[in-house]
């Protein structure tokens, strides 16, 4: 049959990635350097390189910020407390949260019971959405997560999650807490973003006719992540990469048929680095293999337009 090359499509920047990112580079023309960045504006290393070479300078917390300056809030969100720092310091904020973490926010504010959050501890995402709600948000990241939960069963307790997990194992997850809490709530639409979703069924489709899946993306972006969790469920070895430079010969060999992805804040630029490093070793050119289209934009924040 030959070697085969594809790529899984939809891949790479979601809508709230790409407004992020277009956030960045827009404050810099509009306020000069420096503009100070809290935390990872997405959760990839040349990304972040990028914009730092442009003038955009990224801090852990606030007080890394001077009174008065230009600051930019990641896409991942951030607690009502750490806006309240941010105007303390008379801070010119820019807001570059993506809508679909603060529909997760509003929720959380929205519901006046007990709520479960279904995220990865440490998590900027989640450490914002639980700042939304502190004194009646709970943890859990796993099924065996559930039973420790310190609620009592007869009283109302809903759920949310956040916006970049697993579909099957949040599936799982809201299993064990509805066989706890027969009168669970659920949020009003799921919290689990489109492009998240999405790319994790491309991911599903892919691994099904590969031998190996290459997913490009950082360690720390828990969509990529759950990309290569969802590839390994098939019989397909499946590695993560940053870019080409991570690639290794050895990964390749007797194998016929290969599939490329990339999560949702990795720019189309890396995975073409990744492909033309395969047909620079004689694969063939790449087709497409097309799950779904995506046509979602976010306008900008109201500071920029």
């Amino acid at each position: 049959m030959g070697r085969e090359l594809w790529l899984a499509s939809p891949r790479g920047y979601c809508a709230g990635v790409e407004r992020a990112t277009q956030v960045v580079a827009l404050a810099l023309q509009r306020y000069g350097r420096p503009v100070y960045v809290r935390k990872q504006i997405v959760h990839n290393k040349h990304v972040v390189a990028r914009l730092a070479s442009q003038g955009a300078v990224f801090v852990d917390e606030l007080d890394e910020v001077p009174p008065g300056a230009t600051v930019v809030f990641s896409a991942h969100g951030v607690s009502p407390a750490v806006r309240e720092d941010a105007a303390a310091r008379r801070l010119n904020i820019i807001d570059a949260t993506c809508p679909l973490v603060t529909k997760v926010h509003r929720e959380a504010v929205r519901l006046t019971c007990p709520v479960v959050l279904i995220g990865h501890a440490g998590h900027e995402e989640v450490e914002g959405t639980m700042g939304e709600a502190p004194d009646r948000m709970y943890l859990v990241e796993t099924p065996d997560d559930v039973d420790a939960l310190p609620l009592p069963l007869d009283q109302p307790v809903a759920w949310l999650s956040q916006t970049t997990l697993s579909v099957d194992e949040t599936r799982a997850t809201v299993a064990a807490l509805r066989a706890r809490f027969p009168s669970l709530i659920d949020p009003p639409s799921d919290d689990i973003c489109y492009a998240t979703q999405n790319r994790q069924q491309a991911v599903r489709d892919l691994a099904s006719q590969c031998e190996i899946v290459i997913v490009v993306g950082s360690a720390n972006s828990s969509n990529s992540m759950r990309l290569v969790e969802v590839a390994r469920t098939s019989s397909a070895a499946t590695h993560r990469v940053d870019s080409a430079d991570d690639l290794e010969d050895a990964w390749f060999d007797d194998v016929e048929r290969v599939g490329v992805t990339s999560g949702a804040s990795v720019p189309e630029d890396l995975v073409g680095g990744v492909i033309g490093w395969l047909t620079a070793r004689s694969w063939p050119e790449a087709q497409e293999l097309r799950t779904t289209e995506e046509t979602l934009h976010f306008a900008l924040p109201p500071a920029l337009r």
